[in-house]
């Protein structure tokens, strides 16, 4: 299982594309302590795996056993919780066009909606 570990947060790191130091940064960590934990030097503790959890939205199960495969890596979110969670984090933003958009998306009568949907999607390339 240990050995496994390392394997398994350096699938993590890859699937986002991120270099060690980045990573690394996200999880509040050193860079050399996430090589340590990657080579498996030394072992991810709990407060380590709650942040991997939460920072990537990785399956904390998967994360300490493989369980499932490398398909069971993240969390699976309902379309409602998905939702709840990106609203929360829109609701602290600091960014007064991103406050304004929602608030705009949210009052608009809906056929202008449907613009907004439609530009969003060619946009975003949805």
């Amino acid at each position: 299982m240990a050995q496994e570990m390392g394997v398994r947060l350096t699938k993590i790191r890859d699937h986002f594309k991120m270099n060690q130091r980045e990573f690394a940064k996200r999880m509040g960590i050193s860079q050399p302590a996430l090589a340590m934990f990657e080579k498996e030097d030394r072992e991810l503790k709990d407060i380590h795996i709650m942040r991997i959890r939460d920072e990537f939205g990785v399956n904390e199960l998967w994360l300490r056993t493989g369980e499932g495969g490398d398909e069971n890596m993240f969390t699976k979110v309902s379309r409602e919780d998905r939702f709840s969670i990106n609203l929360g984090k829109l609701s602290i933003t600091e960014n007064e066009y991103v406050e304004n958009a929602v608030n705009y998306i949210a009052e608009t009568d809906p056929e202008k909606l449907k613009i907004v949907v439609d530009a969003m999607r060619k946009i975003l390339g949805m």
